[in-house]
């Protein structure tokens, strides 16, 4: 199956899971599995937050920022990818300074 992200219509979702700021993405959702194509504007995050139900692998397409997870700090880069198992918990952030990059991403979230 083909996903066309630059077809999809783009979704802003502010303070998502208590962030700051705002996430835009374009994403395709089957009820079984949620990918996304999303950006993070310079100090945006996505919020700490535990896949109760499900895991999440984000790639970074460009930008550079960082991920909270298990208590430690992965810094994040273009060609990097973070996993998150089903049980833990993580919070993703562009905290570069304004108006410098975006931090672009791509990530996959399977029900389990």
């Amino acid at each position: 199956m083909l996903i066309e992200f630059d077809k999809l219509e783009t979704t802003v979702i502010p303070n998502m899971r208590g962030g700051e700021k705002e996430v835009s993405a374009k994403m395709f959702s089957d009820g079984a599995c949620k990918i996304m194509r999303g950006r993070l504007i310079p100090g945006a995050s996505i919020g700490m937050h535990t896949h109760e139900t499900s895991s999440e692998t984000i790639y970074i397409l460009s930008g550079k920022g960082h991920i909270l997870y298990d208590g430690g700090c992965e810094t994040l880069e273009p060609g990097s990818c973070h996993y998150c198992p089903k049980g833990h918990a993580h919070s993703l952030r562009n905290d570069n300074p304004e108006g410098s990059e975006d931090l672009c991403f791509f990530a996959v979230v399977p029900e389990q």
